[in-house]
């Protein structure tokens, strides 16, 4: 039986571990001894290893025939020696993997005013988090150039589900948000339908090739909030200006108020024939009303 690897084991990629389970022997990287029983329940062999420990990277080479690559880059830095590790790794012993799959993220294009851009557009991150995505995306292409492994890249926006991963808090709060003159765009993607789009990629990715993974959604920040206040019965935000803004929320709450873009989809729908469990926010919360009620 051809085996995957999940290298960070995940909300997104525990959502996906029963289905491969039946298809593969799945082998899971975890830090935590704790987290191996949630695994093992899951279908899933776990290994104990780290990412910023390169020795136990060691027992990671030549053990896949697939790669799941959903770990985040270190929080500080201009590169992501974890992708480094990680490839150094996998080409240890000589065994290769055939593909290895990556979520990344929509901030690698940085602003863009709310223009539409599709997967070809140049990558200009804001943010050092946003420049680490690019610098892994880069280790990667290499990887898959120079070994042949094929390579495909999810580029992901904001993840969220009808239970959890949803501003809840903020809205607890009463944290304001702007006012739509000086709004911007947001894009999202339910966890369910990353799962799959990351389960569909491993057949049907092409090489080297970068995926917007993101819904059909077109929703300014604001709108976003208003959806979800709506759907738990929550009040609405108060809307401020930008400046009034600045004075009230952190520095990563703002950064995530300061880029706007929309992004085309076409490229996941054409190429790994996917049909998105939720094709907006908006039906994904009136699928949590429906379950409550």
């Amino acid at each position: 039986m051809q085996q995957v690897l999940i290298v960070g084991s995940g909300d997104v990629a525990r959502r996906i571990i029963p289905w491969l389970a039946l298809r593969f022997r799945v082998r899971a990287v975890v830090r935590r001894p704790e987290e191996c029983a949630a695994l093992r329940a899951l279908g899933a062999t776990p290994i104990l290893a780290d990412l910023d420990q390169p020795a136990s990277l060691d027992r990671l080479a030549g053990i896949a025939d697939y790669v799941l690559h959903c770990a985040p880059p270190p929080g500080q830095g201009q590169d992501d020696p974890r992708t480094r590790r990680l490839l150094a790794a996998l080409t240890r012993r000589g065994s290769l993997p055939r593909r290895l799959i990556y979520i990344s993220t929509t901030g690698v294009y940085g602003d863009c005013g709310g223009a539409w851009l599709d997967e070809t557009h140049p990558l200009r991150p804001d943010s050092a988090r946003a420049g680490r995505r690019v610098a892994a995306e880069g280790h990667l292409r290499r990887f898959g150039r120079r070994t042949g492994c094929r390579v495909s890249l999810l580029r992901a926006p904001g993840i969220y589900d009808s239970a959890e991963r949803l501003p809840l808090a903020r809205l607890h709060k009463g944290d304001p948000v702007l006012v739509a003159e000086d709004d911007v765009f947001t894009n999202h993607i339910h966890a369910d339908d990353l799962a799959r789009l990351l389960a569909l990629a491993l057949f049907r990715g092409k090489p080297n090739r970068a995926y917007n993974a993101t819904d059909d959604s077109q929703l300014r920040m604001g709108e976003y909030f208003d959806l979800v206040a709506d759907a738990v019965g929550l009040p609405r935000p108060p809307r401020v200006p930008r400046a009034e803004l600045a004075e009230r929320l952190s520095a990563m709450t703002l950064s995530f108020m300061s880029e706007s873009r929309r992004l085309k989809n076409g490229r996941i729908k054409r190429e790994l024939r996917t049909e998105l469990r939720y094709p907006t926010v908006a039906d994904a919360l009136r699928a949590r009303r429906d379950t409550v009620s």
